[in-house]
């Protein structure tokens, strides 16, 4: 198999002195910020932000070149945002949603003199109630992050910050200015390959997926469950490990209008994907979901496209699944909502290798709601888990023979004023020298197995084709 090259982020030596001057001013503010709180300690915690313009270097290339631990790479679907971060100010991470109500308070103290722009990265499990496996225990069941530096990227220009928790941070000053020198120069590219897959396993196996969707059509006539979203690992084993972030970089080329993140806790383990859907979006106490469920391919001409088109729009059994998605995030919406609406059918989401069945949501949150509230009751919505949720996820837990971890789960971001996640879909682990990549189809009555594993092949089609990974032939 071929290896694929690519120039990364390479910068000109202006740019580079530059940005190595913006870092230099940085540090001057940290310590000053620093200095003015050094010898207080009293019972009360400050987050405080030091920021400064600097050039628009690649965050792809500064996450694959810095040393420290704990990156997370961020950008939204729409807003045109780039965010690369770096080491960890404070950590939330914890096996119960306790944390986001610690992250919650810790949010709520601030306020915007002190802080404007603070946000904590992160995400939550599909599953928080399932068994941790190994690959998945260094990102908890709940997690997040605020950064110690972020380098912030919109059109061509750049912010580099620096959190620091005070008066915490005023005693390690000298520490966090050593770790920030560590940025200088990591954004110069560099030659990397994507290493080459040696083998391939599938699990479930092409006979038990088969069985499984089986199981589920006859369980829809015994019970109350209505929906059920069967999940696929496939795991190959690669000749060396591959750079998280360059596997990023070129899956985000092929995946335009799509959230890309990546969250690499330790030097061992990534989790990063491509998903088209968002989970909802907070601006102050306006808040947008959509459902997203019912998928077809694109087609290979114009008049394929349409009939793909018109055939996932006229579908009864995609507008079902797509029907049980709009029923639940707006019953998961409506406690903590004094309006809210939804698209009165369901459109065309298209990508550039698929489409979806789409309906968009919109509300203005009640002044005591919290991210913490949406959060935990918008995921998982019944697009990646199943419809009722509950009777769903509890046949998960014994039907599947691996643990999805963050995959289906949530992934983004929470500050004092915004908020903005994404569901963990179209996505995959990188752990040493193995990439595990998911995928899963929504089956309802009139799902035919070896139409749903088609499905769930054109979901790792993206990763697939950027390592020149050989796909199911069936």
């Amino acid at each position: 198999m071929q290896k694929v090259t690519q120039e990364v982020g390479a910068v000109d030596t202006p740019v580079a002195e530059s940005f190595e001057s913006s870092l230099r001013m940085l540090l001057v503010e940290v310590r000053a910020v620093a200095g003015a709180w050094n010898g207080k300690n009293g019972g009360s915690v400050w987050l405080h932000r030091v920021a400064v313009p600097v050039p628009a270097v690649d965050p792809i290339a500064l996450l694959a070149g810095c040393t420290l631990s704990d990156k997370v790479y961020w950008s939204g679907r729409e807003d045109g945002e780039v965010v690369a971060a770096v080491g960890s100010a404070h950590d939330c991470t914890d096996h119960t949603a306790s944390c986001l109500r610690m992250l919650r308070h810790q949010l709520e103290r601030q306020t915007s003199t002190s802080a404007p722009g603070i946000r904590y990265f992160g995400g939550v499990r599909f599953d928080t109630k399932a068994e941790t496996a190994p690959e998945w225990r260094s990102f908890g069941a709940f997690r997040f992050i605020l950064p110690r530096f972020e380098l912030a990227v919109r059109g061509g220009e750049a912010t580099l910050a620096c959190n620091l928790v005070l008066p915490a941070d005023a005693a390690r000053v000298d520490q966090i200015c050593e770790d920030a020198l560590k940025l200088s120069g990591s954004y110069n590219g560099a030659d990397r390959t994507l290493p080459v897959p040696v083998s391939r396993i599938d699990l479930p196996s092409r006979e038990r997926w088969d069985a499984n969707v089986e199981w589920a059509l006859r369980r829809f006539d015994s019970s109350e469950l209505e929906k059920i979203v069967l999940a696929r690992r496939v795991s190959f084993d690669l000749e060396r490990r591959p750079d998280p972030f360059l596997l990023l970089d070129q899956l985000r080329q092929v995946t335009p209008g799509c959230f890309h993140f990546c969250f690499q806790p330790d030097d061992t383990v990534a989790f990063l994907g491509a998903s088209p859907e968002r989970l909802y979006r907070r601006e102050g106490r306006a808040i947008w979901s959509e459902a997203v469920a019912g998928t077809r391919p694109r087609g290979r001409s114009e008049t394929d496209d349409r009939r793909l088109r018109d055939e996932l729009l006229l579908s009864e059994k995609d507008q079902r699944e797509h029907r049980y998605v709009r029923l639940s995030i707006m019953d998961s919406l409506r406690p903590f909502c004094e309006a809210l609406q939804i698209d009165d059918t369901a459109s065309e989401m298209m990508l550039t290798r698929g489409r979806h069945l789409y309906s968009a949501v919109n509300g203005t949150l009640r002044e005591d709601a919290t991210d913490y509230d949406v959060l935990t009751s918008l995921s998982p919505t019944p697009a990646v888990g199943g419809y009722p949720t509950e009777d769903a996820l509890k046949e998960l837990r014994t039907l599947e023979a691996f643990d999805r971890g963050w995959y289906a789960g949530s992934v983004g971001w929470i500050g004092t004023e915004r908020a903005e996640f994404a569901v963990a879909i179209r996505s995959g682990l990188v752990r040493d020298r193995n990439l595990m990549l998911y995928s899963g189809a929504g089956i309802v009555a009139g799902s035919k197995p070896a139409d749903e594993w088609v499905e769930t092949e054109q979901k790792i089609a993206d990763f697939a084709g950027i390592l020149h990974l050989d796909q199911d032939p069936s």
